[in-house]
């Protein structure tokens, strides 16, 4: 049951429904809109809430989904099924092409892999499009809409007849007019018409008895007549004879045609039932895109446990001006039944409440909701609602004697299955009788178990939550220094309106506020001001927490940079011991092997001192090489010559240093440390020495230069070339490329590739217009066909 009949006009579900019918491609889909009720069947509710996020799945992954001609052809098939009738040429082009759209969506759906949209899959199993009525319909009408000329041979004689008796006609006409031009008979600039069927030229009024022939007609000024020469009556017969032959024949195909199709209509009004629903769910699945809706999972019993849960409506609307939209969580459940809301006036409480009304309306009309991953939903019986200025001159109810009306149906209706909601609860009437009555009213709600989230001002009934199970105080949380509300909801305490601290900020006169300080008593006064001491201390202690967590993330950044620090110092210690001692073995391994080898021929030579002499001399010769080849202490820049791979080359600007590998026309690959990076030239220095000996002392000294290098080079490694933004939003869209395109250039990559899918094409222009103003992008060009088409954008860097 849904209280009262205006429900969804309170919430809002009214401009949902609304934005719904807009979204829709045809007015099967806006059937369906306009039929969607409340339901509380779980199993029902469940296939609806799949088929939609299933829906939403496929809008994200940028899958080419049919969504063409969704026409709405019922009236067709009505008039179809009545014997002696006949469709015209545009009603068979509707059904055709809609037909199509049906069964190109089933073959979509049903060919993707097991285990994906099994919903979807289920919502056209029964369905059926047989290809010989498309064939039947595609002989005799195109894609554009036109008859086909070779439908039926009899039909494409007439047509070629008729075509040739027209050429024949037009030639005479001309020669008619153009004589007739040359006596002044007609004005200059005049060419044939067609007057009652029949091609006819235009004569001024004063020579009209110079042309043989008929008049059909005359201008409106009476200036000139259009006559039918006489040489051209039987051609206009013919021509007439053959026209009414044509249209004998088609109107004879489409008969033959309608009587196909009337056979199928049985299962055609089932096919068109199934695009309304897709029409229907895509529409919901679009909304559902459009606020960031999701599915939470789903109880068979009364149950809330939101997490960032935000109004729709208020979501777009934010969105538009550029505001943030407040999210707040929310837990209703067997032990904590019913949420009583206080705080200020417009501090958010009636929009908590609403928020709470519409979101689980929406679900049990099968949408998703805008709420985080990991919420969980239940199902209600009945949703009850309070809301807004009930006031009825015709029926002679006050404001609170509406509000009482509602009370009475609530106490008496409203059980363990039921959720209500209740705005301003108690207020109309005299503040004590009101706030006894509400009391009364909130202890026999909770007496039945009933759940509900009502927002109030009365004190009394912030106690009465304090003190019962089932109840829990929420507040809207409200900055007191600076007199705004803060728009989150605050569950386990109770909320002040401030009235009295918001009246002496504001500058109402001392005496005044004094006044009613006195008035309203000690005691209210010193629990607005212990809550508001609270509210104190809790933005301070949030405040610290902030700060503390900030603080907290740079040392943990810290720490990881000093690690990656220490193990890449250690590594290269570890690199360059392991490589001097390679280096060591074999120089003593090739000095052993000349010393042992000028030994021999000093034993050959027997001793000669002209061969002794050699022999000593290649042995130094060898000792100098061996010094050359020893590892260096350091490396130096050189400012000039080109480089060439197998040079050590540091990049501008940075300590790091590698060995050139190879290059490739502007770019260049370069081993740091073992690992391949490609840069430009225009960025590589070329450097003395050998990479991989700098002495420990030199290694500390520069520490803060290798992780400058280190942090580079491993942002390079792991830069990808390409940016996958499908399923995004323009506007977020073109911020990912503006951040990724910068780094690109930044790094010195020499290409990058941008997948925006083809749907519309309002992600591709968006990403070529930015790059086109890109002053480092040298050329733009569409990914070859088999690796995504213009589906992706490839843009060279200068």
């Amino acid at each position: 049951m849904i209280y009262p009949e205006n429900f969804e006009i309170k919430i809002g579900f009214a401009q949902v429904r609304e934005m719904l019918s807009e979204l829709c491609l045809s007015s099967l889909g806006r059937q369906f809109v306009n039929r969607m009720a409340f339901l509380n069947r779980h199993d029902l509710l469940q296939r609806l809430l799949d088929q939609t996020n299933e829906f939403k799945q496929l809008l994200e992954s940028d899958a080419e989904i049919p969504l063409q001609h969704y026409f709405d052809v019922t009236a067709y098939l009505d008039r179809a099924a009545i014997e002696g009738t006949y469709l015209d040429v545009l009603h068979f082009f509707e059904i055709k092409m809609s037909l199509r759209t049906i069964r190109d969506s089933l073959r979509f759906i049903s060919g993707a892999e097991e285990g994906k949209y099994e919903a979807l899959k289920a919502l056209g199993a029964n369905i059926t499009v047989e290809r010989n009525l498309i064939a039947a319909l595609d002989k005799v009408v195109d894609d554009a809409g036109a008859v086909r000329e070779d439908a039926t041979p009899e039909l494409q004689r007439l047509k070629r007849e008729l075509i040739g008796q027209q050429g024949i006609l037009r030639k005479q006409i001309s020669g008619i007019i153009r004589h007739a031009k040359n006596e002044g008979w007609t004005p200059a600039d005049v060419e044939p018409t067609i007057r009652g069927g029949r091609l006819v030229i235009p004569v001024l009024a004063e020579h009209k008895r110079r042309v043989k022939g008929l008049i059909h007609d005359e201008s409106s000024t009476g200036q000139t007549v259009y006559i039918e020469p006489e040489s051209i009556f039987e051609l206009n017969n013919d021509i007439k004879d053959l026209e009414n032959a044509y249209h004998r024949e088609l109107v004879r195909i489409l008969i033959g045609l309608t009587n196909t199709l009337r056979n199928h209509i049985p299962e055609l009004r089932k096919a068109y039932q199934y695009l309304g629903l897709l029409d229907f769910i895509r529409a919901k699945a679009a909304f559902a895109r459009r606020v960031e809706a999701t599915l939470p999972q789903l109880q068979k019993y009364p149950h809330i446990n939101w997490k960032q849960a935000f109004h729709p409506l208020l979501y777009l609307a934010h969105r538009q001006l550029g505001k943030p939209t407040v999210p707040m969580d929310l837990e209703l459940n067997r032990d904590q039944r019913m949420l009583l809301i206080s705080g200020p006036n417009a501090g958010g409480k009636s929009v908590s409440l609403k928020t709470v009304g519409l979101l689980q309306y929406m679900l049990q009309c099968g949408m998703l909701i805008p709420a985080a991953d990991g919420s969980e939903a239940g199902i209600f019986q009945d949703i009850f609602i309070d809301i807004g200025d009930e006031q009825s001159i015709e029926n002679d109810l006050s404001t609170y004697s509406s509000h009482l009306t509602n009370m009475k149906k609530f106490v008496t209706v409203a059980d363990n299955k039921s959720l209500v909601l209740i705005d301003e609860f108690g207020t109309g009437t005299e503040p004590v009788l009101g706030g006894a009555i509400a009391e009364a009213v909130l202890q026999t709600l909770n007496d039945s178990k009933v759940y509900g989230v009502i927002t109030t001002h009365y004190t009394n009934l912030k106690n009465f939550a304090e003190r019962n199970p089932g109840i829990v105080n929420g507040a809207m949380r409200y900055d007191h220094k600076n007199l705004a509300p803060l728009y989150q909801l605050e569950i386990g305490k109770p909320g002040s309106s401030f009235a009295i601290e918001i009246a002496r900020k504001i500058g109402l006169p001392k005496h005044i506020v004094d006044k009613a300080s006195s008035l309203v008593g000690k005691d209210k006064i010193r629990y607005d001001r212990l809550l508001e001491e609270l509210e104190t201390e809790k933005q301070e202690l949030e405040k610290k927490l902030r700060e503390a967590t900030v603080l907290e993330q740079k040392l943990k950044r810290n720490v990881k940079e000093y690690n990656d620090l220490k193990n890449y110092l250690e590594e290269s210690k570890q690199e360059v011991m392991r490589e001097a001692k390679g280096k060591a073995k074999l120089l003593l391994k090739d000095a052993n092997q000349k010393i042992e080898s000028t030994i021999q021929q000093i034993k050959q030579s027997q001793a000669e001192k002209e061969q002794t002499k050699l022999a000593r001399q290649e042995l130094e010769t060898f000792a100098i090489e061996v010094r050359k080849e020893a590892p260096r202490p350091a490396h130096k820049r050189v400012v000039s010559g080109s480089i060439k791979p197998g040079d050590n080359v540091a990049l501008v600007g940075q300590d790091s240093v590698g060995q050139l590998v190879s290059i490739k026309g502007k770019t260049a690959e370069v081993l740091f440390g073992g690992l391949k990076t490609i840069v430009k030239v225009d960025n590589l220095e070329k450097v003395e020495g050998q990479v991989a000996t700098r002495k420990k002392k030199e290694q500390v000294e520069t520490a803060e230069g290798y992780t400058r290098g280190m942090n580079i080079t491993q942002r390079m490694a792991g830069f990808g070339s390409t940016l996958d933004i499908r399923g995004e939003y323009a506007e977020d869209a073109l911020t990912k490329v503006m951040n990724f395109t910068d780094e690109a250039i930044m790094l010195g990559i020499p290409e990058i590739k941008i997948i925006h899918g083809r749907g519309n094409g309002v992600l591709r222009q968006v990403v070529r217009d930015y790059l086109y103003s890109v002053r480092e992008v040298a050329s733009l060009s569409s990914e070859v066909e088999e690796r995504g088409g213009d589906g992706a954008t490839l843009a060279v860097l200068k």
